[in-house]
């Protein structure tokens, strides 16, 4: 949905020798008003960026131990810098894992918006989810990591929703079977955008697509065979990885 234009009005001019407290003020006269917090810099943000997105890549080739000078080396960019955003592992960690879940979650969104049926968008969905590189997420999620800080449950608490609501529109348009869950596509999801153990694979992102896609023919309705056991739910695989 577009945004409502507006008009902007002139301001009446001030009087003369007076004070106009609705001029424009330089970046550092805003940032030192009490209260008032600089916005980052459009560089900043970029090589933050850069450092969320190859941290992610270096943690799942190398797990969440990968060296911090691999991930500034892909970064491009220095490891001061790479500090000066990120103070420790823990706190990258951290970032990547919110990071991931806010552009999934994002992707969620945009692709039942966008998509011309509710299967459509599921397919758009889980083929983005496995190029944000989800199934990293889970071995990142170790000893040590807080669950419980209210960034991450809130981001995932999003997340859960969004996958959910697109589920559940396929189910309602009779394109998807009714008898799975949000669970059972992020369990596939996850597994199957993890890359194979050891070096010699290559490519693996082409087979991962590729099995994705008979993950997804096997979601369609009406269902051809029976499943074993329940739906599973994104609550049970939160109880469950406790």
């Amino acid at each position: 949905m577009k945004r409502p234009t507006t008009t902007a009005v002139a301001a009446p001019p001030a009087p003369e020798a007076a004070v106009d407290l609705a001029a424009p003020e330089s970046g550092r006269s805003r940032a030192s008003r009490e209260g008032a917090v600089p916005r980052p810099r459009a560089d900043a943000v970029r090589n933050r960026e850069r450092i969320l997105a190859a941290a992610r890549e270096a943690f799942v080739e190398f797990g969440s131990a990968a060296p911090l000078d691999e991930v500034a080396r892909r970064a491009g960019i220095g490891n001061a810098t790479l500090y000066r955003h990120f103070p420790d592992r823990d706190t990258l960690v951290h970032h990547v894992v919110l990071f991931t879940t806010e552009r999934v979650t994002a992707s969620a969104e945009a692709s039942l918006a966008e998509e011309p049926d509710a299967f459509a968008a599921l397919c758009r969905f889980t083929h983005t989810a496995a190029d944000e590189r989800i199934g990293a997420l889970c071995p990142m999620l170790a000893d040590g990591f807080d669950r419980d800080h209210p960034e991450l449950l809130a981001s995932s608490t999003a997340l859960a929703a969004a996958v959910e609501t697109l589920l559940a529109a396929g189910q309602e348009a009779g394109l998807v079977r009714p008898d799975i869950g949000a669970g059972d596509l992020m369990v596939a999801l996850s597994q199957l955008s993890r890359p194979l153990p050891g070096t010699a694979c290559f490519d693996t992102d082409s087979f991962a697509h590729r099995h994705l896609q008979l993950f997804l023919d096997g979601l369609r309705a009406p269902a051809r065979s029976e499943l074993p056991g329940s739906a599973a739910t994104l609550e049970d695989l939160t109880l469950k990885t406790m």
